[in-house]
């Protein structure tokens, strides 16, 4: 959602580029009213970039409330009574209630998480912890440079040792050195030492390797971007995202480190003696 907001703030809408495939099909649709009529020309140089309209809606003080889809993400912006000006960001009425999340929750499609578990499955990741015979399996997305990764790293090396495999995720979302250092680890010839080694020193800011550049590995690059990607349509804006399946087989998503008494849900094991330091703001 965030990126097609960005881009509706840097450039002028007749230059967005072209939508990706939809990653859902979309339900609702336009109302007759506003199919009989021209979009708001604030509007309509995003759609005749690719942006999609899902559905229109009333909201208060005279506004009309948009879902706007591109490339699998979705948004929810107003336009003015006048149809001449766009506003983006969160609506909050006179209660302090967010309106726009409620409209979110009430008119954005629900991701596929069957469909996308198995988009999952086939994705780019390092395996560590219990190789063999796994009691518990669960997949992150984690970035190179994401400090809370690292502490879920940390919070997650006592289970390891009791059976659980944990998938990791690579993407790059947060700085330039993101993308290198992911791609070093998944162009090593043991990715799971070369993931272990890089948090074991998250923090000392060591420059990636140069053979680590995009423009030698732009297929590993490829699908480090691909995993970003799954991550949105999963609906996690940031990282450390975790995915797993209960017991009875439920797919599950959070976003954000978790707490440590959370983790034993998570994980389907006992829960462990953790001691470090580091961890017990999360307690």
């Amino acid at each position: 959602m965030h990126h097609f907001m960005k881009r509706l703030k840097n450039k002028r809408l007749s230059k967005l580029p072209a939508a990706l495939a939809l990653l859902v099909a979309l339900s609702g649709g336009v109302t007759a009213a506003w199919a009989a009529e021209p979009y708001p020309k604030v509007i309509q140089g995003a759609v005749d970039n690719g942006v999609k309209v899902v559905k229109t809606f009333p909201a208060p003080s005279g506004l009309t409330g948009w879902v706007l889809t591109e490339g699998g993400r979705y948004s929810i912006v107003f336009t003015t009574a006048d149809k001449k000006s766009l506003l983006m960001g969160a609506l909050i009425d006179e209660n302090g209630e967010n309106l726009s999340a409620q409209y979110a929750e009430k008119y954005v499609p629900k991701p596929d998480l069957g469909s996308l578990y198995r988009d999952l499955e086939k994705a780019a990741y390092v395996v560590e912890g219990t190789d063999r015979n796994p009691r518990s399996v669960i997949y992150i997305f984690v970035d190179a440079n994401c400090p809370f990764c690292h502490l879920a790293w940390k919070a997650l090396q006592p289970y390891e040792r009791a059976g659980l495999q944990v998938r990791w995720i690579p993407v790059a979302t947060l700085t330039p050195t993101s993308m290198p250092k992911a791609i070093e680890v998944m162009t090593a010839s043991d990715k799971t030492a070369a993931f272990r080694k890089m948090e074991e020193n998250h923090g000392k800011n060591l420059a990636p390797s140069p053979k680590a550049a995009e423009s030698a590995n732009p297929a590993v690059a490829a699908s480090i971007r691909k995993n970003g990607e799954l991550m949105e349509k999963f609906r996690i804006s940031g990282t450390p995202g975790l995915i797993w399946k209960d017991k009875q087989g439920k797919i599950n998503v959070k976003g954000g480190m978790p707490r440590l008494s959370e983790i034993p849900m998570i994980t389907g094991l006992p829960e462990q003696k953790i001691t470090d330091s580091d961890l017990e703001r999360f307690r």
